[in-house]
């Protein structure tokens, strides 16, 4: 292809691309614009023709763009520009655009050159933003609910249930076996409920009352889950077994919180034989990937998702004891982490829980 501006048919296909092209050559020299890009950065054809291209770039990032010109000729391909990171137009008069950006290499009669499509995302990134600044209002504003309403009903159920079993006390041997049955259930409910609301407490701290993210020892927070579970794996005859675990970016009380609520989960639906607990990591980019498996009773897969929402239960109420929502606090904290939580199991095979989170050192994460 010859760059030749008096090719009028070549120049009115340029014309009718809805989105600002910039062709560019090795020297980083505009070789030619078309009206949208004029449109764009408010720069005269003549103003952009042979003038560097960093001219359409923020200052700050001129030091790394001719490195990232070098690599893109290096190996020239169709592909987007800046995958993952925010990417900014400069215009005439100093102000920046935000802007996505697609390069495709272009054989021309004056060597190759780099055709950039561009397209201005003002409309989308503030779309994007106010969705972002809502969404964020709505939780805050949920889990300032949930705490209200979970707090406010702690103290009628503590009366509810300290009277129910002060009545069992009081008139222990003096009512039939109806009514101390009736005094029991009544007593079960509101302990019951006493957790339920405590769970929901739970949830709701997670993110109003989460702590910054700091670099923590996933093994020393582990021992501690274990030697906070002694009773329940003595009278389980469990063990909980771990690999090397790695220092990892987390709020140190919820990573406390995850990892008891997996482990203490995996001991409850414990098969007939002892449970067996495991915990492992595994590195992925700049994250580990944390596995807790276990030899328990098992899910079918068709209830993956099922298991973290709230209140949640695949058993008969009373077989096992609990809320169903200490999956649900898993999946919260591990979403508040930048991570993800996924659960796969085959019933009567056990089940391996695993999450991810960030690595807290550059060299963790090679």
């Amino acid at each position: 292809m010859s760059i030749d501006r008096s090719d009028d048919r070549y120049r009115s296909i340029v014309e009718a691309i809805p989105s600002a092209i910039v062709l560019v050559d090795r020297r980083r020299r505009i070789r030619l614009v078309n009206r949208k890009a004029e449109e764009l950065f408010g720069y005269a054809r003549d103003e952009l023709l042979d003038a560097p291209v960093e001219l359409l770039i923020p200052s700050r990032f001129h030091g790394e763009h001719p490195r990232h010109v070098a690599q893109f000729f290096a190996q020239p391909e169709t592909r987007p520009m800046g995958a993952g990171r925010d990417l900014f137009g400069r215009r005439k008069g100093g102000e920046e655009v935000p802007i996505e950006i697609g390069l495709s290499p272009i054989d021309t009669d004056e060597g190759l050159c780099t055709l950039a499509s561009i397209i201005d995302i003002t409309e989308r990134k503030n779309a994007r933003e106010r969705y972002e600044d809502e969404l964020r209002r709505s939780n805050a504003d949920l889990e300032q609910f949930a705490y209200v309403a979970s707090h406010d009903l702690q103290e009628p159920l503590r009366m509810v249930a300290n009277y129910t079993e002060l009545l069992a006390q009081r008139y222990a041997g003096q009512l039939d076996d109806r009514a101390d049955k009736y005094i029991h259930y009544a007593s079960d409910g509101a302990r019951r409920m006493q957790r339920l609301v405590a769970d929901l407490l739970a949830y709701s701290r997670v993110g109003s009352q989460g702590k910054p993210l700091a670099p923590v020892a996933a093994g020393e927070v582990l021992a501690a889950v274990t030697h906070g579970l002694q009773r329940l794996l003595r009278e389980s005859g469990g063990a909980v077994e771990a690999g090397p675990l790695p220092l990892v970016l987390a709020d140190e009380v919820q990573l406390h919180q995850l990892l008891q609520n997996l482990v203490s989960n995996a001991i409850k639906f414990r098969s007939e034989s002892a449970p067996l607990v495991r915990v492992e990591a595994t590195r992925e980019g700049p994250r580990w990937r944390f596995s807790v498996s276990d030899n328990g009773i098992g899910i079918d897969m068709q209830y993956a998702e099922r298991v973290f929402q709230m209140f949640q239960r695949l058993h008969e109420q009373g077989r096992y004891d609990g809320s169903g929502i200490g999956l649900a606090i898993a999946k919260r904290i591990v979403e508040r982490h930048g991570g993800t939580i996924r659960i796969d199991s085959e019933p009567g095979r056990g089940s391996v829980v695993s999450f991810t989170l960030s690595a807290a050192r550059p060299e963790d994460a090679s």
